[in-house]
């Protein structure tokens, strides 16, 4: 259990980001919800209302994958320049954001983040900031692109392996 370690994820349409990340090497269990709006409840409906984002927690064994390298797959499928949109989704709940929990995760992120910079011309918009709250999505959204194979998802998810297992 002293390996298990958590970490929040916003990269548009929660149920590409799952799909991807339930499919990476060494994460234990995903879930999606909806985190750091203005109020302490939400559901898909009122999203605009409350500001919330759209957001994968993701459970993960750090003696198999470390946060960087976690990290190193978020910015493989978002545009991380990008504000209030990914894909086809436009709207601050689909912001992108890292929300942590475990605060010696910080600089880790810091780290990345900067690293990312040097990549791109334009400023990374990514939020950055501890998790305030998380609200479990509705039954229907949990694993949707388990239930709907061809459901809509604005992540190349058949490229997905090959980003697994390259080293």
């Amino acid at each position: 259990m002293e390996n298990i370690k958590e970490i929040y994820l916003a990269g548009g349409c929660f149920w590409g980001v799952e799909k991807f990340f339930k499919m990476a090497p060494g994460v234990i269990e995903t879930t999606v919800g909806y985190a750091n709006g203005q109020t302490l409840d939400t559901n898909y409906q009122i999203l605009k209302m409350t500001d919330h984002a759209e957001t994968v927690h993701i459970k993960y064994d750090s003696s198999v994958i470390s946060l960087d390298k976690l990290l190193t797959y978020y910015f493989s499928i978002i545009d991380p320049t990008s504000v209030d949109r990914q894909g086809l989704d436009v709207g601050r709940q689909y912001r992108t954001g890292i929300y942590y929990v475990d605060e010696s995760d910080l600089n880790i992120i810091k780290l990345k983040v900067e690293n990312e910079q040097t990549k791109y011309s334009k400023d990374i918009q990514v939020e950055i900031k501890p998790l305030k709250h998380y609200i479990l999505a509705e039954d229907y959204h949990q694993d949707y692109l388990g239930k709907n194979p061809t459901g809509y998802c604005h992540i190349d998810l058949d490229s997905a392996k090959k980003i697994f297992y390259t080293k």
